[in-house]
């Protein structure tokens, strides 16, 4: 079994456990007053594996699953087979440092979901293969153009919030995959440059 199904596994287990344990909740979420405080810095990760619901879960999962294990493969050349944990779990923490830094005296702050983890994986694999067709909703898109979208509403909404949802994570974990990658092996940005300007949709 590959490590990112692995990952996968580990996170419905967790999740699935945690949508009727409000204990579990409370030990793994990120809270910030936790970790400046307590020195909880876990929660910067364990806050990926529970999810707020069920289609909360299901969205990130599938995610993770088309794209996830074409990364693995990648960063496995690289850094070995655990290449892979490590980038996905150091994308956990990264993603949510600017939010700490923002509410780490908010005592009514709370966040949890992979996302930030997630955005990391698909803005890598972006970077490798721009005029990828995705799918998002069953509408086919080149992952470029659905990559430029996504920071641009990503912005809009970290600057408007007021929706529950964690948009600095995502915006810092998609940041986090393209400059892990490229810091990994840099002549991704000149494949990244011939493969732009030469559009193939596929």
């Amino acid at each position: 079994m590959s490590v990112n199904l692995v990952i996968i596994a580990i996170t419905c287990i967790v999740s699935f456990m945690a949508f009727n344990n409000a204990q579990l909740v409370d030990r793994l979420i990120f809270w910030p007053p936790a970790i400046t405080r307590g020195r909880e810095y876990w929660r910067l990760a364990t806050c990926g594996l529970i999810h707020a619901d069920g289609m909360h879960l299901l969205f990130n999962m599938i995610t993770l699953y088309f794209f996830g294990g074409l990364m693995e493969k990648f960063y496995a050349q690289y850094i070995g087979p655990f290449g892979y944990v490590l980038f996905y779990v150091s994308a956990l923490v990264v993603s949510m440092i600017p939010t700490y830094m923002r509410h780490k005296n908010d005592g009514q702050y709370r966040s949890l979901g992979a996302s930030g983890a997630v955005s990391a994986v698909l803005f890598a694999f972006i970077l490798l293969a721009p005029w990828r067709t995705i799918y998002i909703y069953v509408i086919p898109v080149p992952s470029i153009i659905y990559a430029v979208l996504y920071l641009a509403y990503t912005v809009y909404m970290n600057k408007r919030g007021g929706d529950n949802i964690n948009h600095s994570a995502h915006l810092s974990g998609a940041i986090y995959g393209i400059l892990f990658t490229i810091a990994l092996e840099p002549r991704v940005i000149g494949r990244f440059f011939t493969e732009l300007a030469n559009p193939r949709f596929f």
